[in-house]
């Protein structure tokens, strides 16, 4: 039986692994993590009894595990699967599809690239994580959808050493420097960089990112950052960024990842001055996928929903920053076919109930109670 504590199961839907759920207007899409499955569109417009829509299939090969919708148009991610793997004449990028009727997506249009990981869409512009010919690893990449059938890059900013064919040389192996997820707040994207730690870009002109500041500390930790966040408002008068460290790729055998909070009251300065781990973890190491993998993405209260992998959600409060404690969890049971839950990716809907995808199987419909 699932284990909660000031949360309760409203409604499941079975579905395959999902990498990234999101909810609009009572439907639930899911981006899969394994090929042929692409994207399900769920309507949990009864959140107790969740009915598949629609699925949309992806060829063996390709990975379609991150999706975004606004406006009516989803955006679904293509990229090589599994990652790594080379193929010289994979081309990925972004499909684009009219969701106005969800039980019937029709495809627009494909803004191609060699791949893209992770994204965000405010439903003009996608700030995204391409991998472009000429690059070494994905960059970050500002593209302009107000007109869906013909979007186009306006934008774009790499770490220096990234583009190749102008002749920059990494300080870094292989792509362990690349842009994972860009995210916009305001005049400024807070910019996951995997193992080169985090960066801030100011996009006051969009069509030049500018570099503000940033901080690697991969090494001496030795996980890769995944995602960084600004608190959308002040934490005992400073300005506070979540950050997330993914519990995989590690540089070496370590204690699971976990969550970083960091002063950017001086955004030229980024401070970390405190973190959480579950208490369920010793400080000995342990395999891939038993840490933290990625907060919810939208920030509305000192609450924040985490997607903890092998630990399930966990709700932790930050009204103190200084001292984040968990206030809530659920641990789902392990899925048919699976060794142990992987909790992957959580989201909130308008209703304030909470949706929590597992990369193995399955999508729990969560009330705080």
């Amino acid at each position: 039986m699932p284990i909660s504590e000031g949360v309760k199961v409203v409604g499941y839907a079975d579905c395959p692994g999902g990498g990234q759920v999101v909810v609009r207007n009572r439907i639930a899409y899911v981006g899969h993590v394994k090929p042929p499955e692409g994207t399900t569109i769920i309507d949990v417009s009864d959140p107790a009894k969740p009915r598949q829509l629609a699925i949309i299939k992806v060829p063996e090969g390709t990975l379609s595990h991150k999706v975004r919708v606004e406006n009516d148009v989803m955006l679904v991610n293509r990229e090589v699967f599994p990652i790594g793997r080379i193929d010289p004449d994979f081309r990925g990028g972004l499909e684009v599809f009219d969701v106005r009727t969800p039980s019937n997506p029709k495809r627009i249009t494909t803004w191609s690239a060699r791949g893209m990981h992770r994204f965000t869409f405010d439903g003009r512009y996608v700030y995204g994580s391409p991998e472009l010919d000429g690059y070494l690893g994905n960059v970050v990449s500002i593209i302009d959808f107000k007109d869906s059938e013909h979007p186009e890059e306006v934008g774009r900013w790499w770490m220096p050493g990234q583009w190749t064919v102008g002749g920059e040389k990494p300080s870094w192996k292989g792509t362990a420097h690349r842009c994972h997820h860009p995210m916009r707040v305001g005049n400024r994207l807070y910019v996951s960089y995997w193992h080169g730690g985090f960066v801030i870009l100011n996009i006051d002109d969009i069509t030049k990112p500018k570099f503000v500041s940033g901080l690697d500390w991969s090494p001496p930790f030795p996980w890769p950052t995944h995602t960084a966040l600004p608190v959308p408002f002040p934490l005992r008068g400073r300005r506070v960024m979540l950050v997330a460290d993914e519990d995989v790729v590690r540089l070496e055998m370590a204690e699971p990842s976990f969550l970083w909070l960091v002063d950017i009251t001086d955004e030229t300065r980024p401070i970390p001055f405190a973190s959480f781990q579950v208490a369920e973890e010793d400080g000995t190491p342990k395999q891939d996928y038993t840490g933290l993998h990625q907060f919810c993405e939208e920030i509305r209260s000192t609450e924040i929903p985490i997607a903890w992998f092998a630990h399930g959600l966990r709700i932790v409060d930050i009204a103190n920053p200084h001292a984040p404690r968990q206030v809530a969890s659920f641990m789902p049971d392990v899925p048919a076919g699976a060794k142990r839950v992987q909790s992957n990716d959580v989201c909130y809907d308008d209703r304030g109930l909470i949706y929590l995808i597992d990369r193995t199987r399955g999508l729990h419909i969560l009330e705080r109670t």
